[in-house]
């Protein structure tokens, strides 16, 4: 099973002003901002990468789930729930969460 392409296609419609990166990961894509991933696909899902307590903020709040495909969920890491992006403003804020994460990382 492929990613969710139409996924791919809203986020770069929605990111096209970003400076973004698209790197295949994960069996997916993922997005990077100055090498530091800040959001990607895995299957149908949005990854997000933001601190650690606003992923658990998230998932307290049902928003999404660990992202775990190893057995050893990564912090801050979480996989959204497809309801919660299923419009572009939702998507945008989700998008804004995790790449203004990755913008206070060092660049690699």
């Amino acid at each position: 099973m492929g990613y969710n392409r139409a996924l791919e296609k809203r986020i770069d419609r929605l990111t096209a002003g970003l400076s973004l990166d698209k790197k295949k990961m994960f069996g997916g894509i993922g997005y990077l901002t100055g090498g530091n991933m800040c959001f990607g696909i895995h299957k149908q899902s949005l990854v997000l990468r933001v601190s650690p307590g606003k992923a658990d903020e998230l998932m307290k709040t049902k928003q999404a789930v660990p992202f775990d495909i190893t057995g050893r969920p990564m912090k801050g890491w979480v996989l959204v729930l497809p309801e919660v992006v299923d419009t572009d403003a939702r998507l945008g804020k989700m998008l804004a969460l995790g790449f203004n994460f990755a913008a206070t990382l060092a660049k690699r």
